[in-house]
């Protein structure tokens, strides 16, 4: 019961932390309205929460080798209900920069913390759970555009042409009265009642993580779990790296399909911008409904199976982007199924490397920054290639040459990873025969010789089995040896006795 418990509750956090991280977007405009600012002077904060998320990954990975799981993610939690507070106060871009960068961190922190206790705490039945995880970070991100359009859309029509010229010196005094000060109530209590909500959520959790670390038995089922998962792969660091690639590539080309996938639709395809915005949706919504659904299919498939026919799908809806890119029809199918490919590869992939070798926090920190990585970098060298070449479908190469990578990468870490354990199932079965054939001769350390000298030991064996048959040959004509001069020596000494008698 205590480990649904736990899984409920972080669950719960992945849902605060995608409505945390998705909820920046539909309030963009508000917060630089309520900085005094443009959108391109505080472009910035998305840089500055990047790079936060990408040190509170690493920060995290090593905390959760020497820390408790659930006191970390409790405090990382009450450290994203405090940046959520603050963020509608804020008054100039830098300090909202500086916000938002704390604010970052504490997610990358609850982002590596969280693969890394569902994994302690269910091991090698963990598939479904991880797919339920990060289903929750999906629904939160699709829920916080709802709850930001709750709160704000009443407002932004009303304020458009209402009295701006009768109070225009107002405006301005009040202007200048913020700019004095990095932090205020905001003109705009509808943005804070949006983050305040989404506050005021992940509180609640952060509490319930505290609550966690104060049961005793935690404790021990942190030891029994970190005791059953021993194991480490003869190529550990190289699947590191590879599964490093291989989510820079996955989660760079996931962003950047979401992000200009809008402006693609409208500017290349000449959709209109419902309809932009229509086949938008239907990217995330696949994406969020094949999560879903794949903490039922984890039941029944294997995480590589997964892996492998999320690659196909992404791999041939790409091409079919790429092929009839000037198609809407297509555009709207191969859309949806390259959404639902692109939604279980990231905790499949989790999930698969948990079966091979042992995953703590500096190991899952790892391929978190290399995620992190890729949306950052792929999108910005997308924005710029765009720019350069806007008649080709930039977008599209991107995804094409991402499943790609991802298709080939696979399998090689499928090799490395599975490669020592062949090797591993060879020996165990000849050490088996060698027990069948010599069962005292406790030949223990024959796992631990190379190939070579496997060679040497059989003929050992051998000539130890022809000088155990040689010496029971030799015991049992001794033997029959000693039956048959035992009788006469019995006689001999019998009529010994009897003349001694005489």
């Amino acid at each position: 019961m205590l480990r649904w418990f736990t899984t409920v509750i972080l669950c719960a956090a992945f849902l605060g932390l995608g409505m945390s991280i998705a909820i920046l977007g539909p309030t963009f405009q508000d917060l630089a309205t309520n900085v005094n600012s443009n959108i391109s002077s505080i472009s910035l904060i998305f840089v500055g929460r990047a790079f936060g998320y990408l040190s509170g990954s690493v920060i995290g990975g090593v905390l959760f080798d020497c820390m408790n799981h659930f006191l970390l993610l409790g405090v990382s939690m009450l450290a994203t209900t405090v940046g959520l507070y603050l963020v509608p106060f804020c008054k100039t871009a830098i300090f909202l920069i500086v916000i938002m960068s704390t604010f970052g961190a504490s997610m990358g922190i609850l982002d590596t913390g969280g693969n890394v206790l569902i994994l302690a705490i269910w091991g090698d039945e963990g598939a479904p759970h991880m797919q339920a995880l990060h289903f929750s970070f999906a629904l939160g991100a699709f829920l916080a555009p709802l709850l930001a359009k709750l709160a704000l859309g009443t407002t932004v029509s009303a304020e458009n042409h209402t009295e701006a010229d009768f109070h225009h010196s107002i405006l301005n005094r009040s202007s200048d009265a913020n700019s004095e000060s990095i932090f205020g109530v905001p003109d705009n209590m509808n943005l804070l009642w949006a983050y305040a909500v989404i506050a005021t959520y992940i509180f609640v959790v952060s509490v319930s993580l505290f609550a966690l670390f104060f049961k005793s038995s935690s404790k021990r089922e942190k030891a029994k779990a970190s005791a059953q998962r021993s194991r480490k792969a003869k190529y550990h660091h190289a699947l590191l790296c590879l599964l490093f690639i291989f989510f820079f590539f996955y989660v760079g080309a996931e962003i950047t399909y979401g992000s200009y996938l809008f402006s693609f639709a409208t500017t290349h395809v000449g959709m209109k911008e419902g309809e932009a915005a229509g086949l938008n949706s239907i990217f995330w919504g696949t994406f969020a409904a094949c999560r879903g659904l794949a903490i039922f299919f984890a039941t029944c498939l294997q995480p590589g199976t997964m892996i492998m026919l999320s690659n196909i799908g992404s791999l041939v809806s790409s091409l079919v982007l790429v092929l009839f890119d000037k198609s809407p029809i297509c555009l709207w199918i191969a859309t949806s199924v390259y959404g639902s490919s692109m939604a279980t590869t990231f905790p499949s992939g989790i999930s698969w490397i948990e079966q091979y070798t042992s995953i703590h926090g500096k190991s899952a920190a790892f391929f978190v920054v290399g995620a992190a990585l890729g949306e950052m970098a792929i999108p910005a060298v997308i924005g710029i290639l765009q720019g350069k070449y806007p008649d080709l479908p930039v977008v599209l190469y991107t995804s094409l040459g991402a499943a790609v990578a991802t298709a080939v990468l696979f399998p090689v870490m499928y090799k490395l990873a599975t490669l020592p354990l062949d090797h591993q199932r060879k020996e165990n079965r000849k050490s088996e025969d060698q027990k069948a054939l010599l069962p005292s001769s406790g030949l223990n350390d024959y796992e631990e010789e190379d190939e070579d000298e496997d060679a040497e030991k059989w003929n050992e064996m051998d000539f130890e089995v022809i000088e155990m048959n040689d010496t029971v040959r030799n015991s049992v004509l001794e033997t029959s040896r000693n039956i048959l001069v035992e009788p006469t020596a019995t006689v001999s000494n019998h009529s010994q006795s009897k003349c001694v008698s005489v």
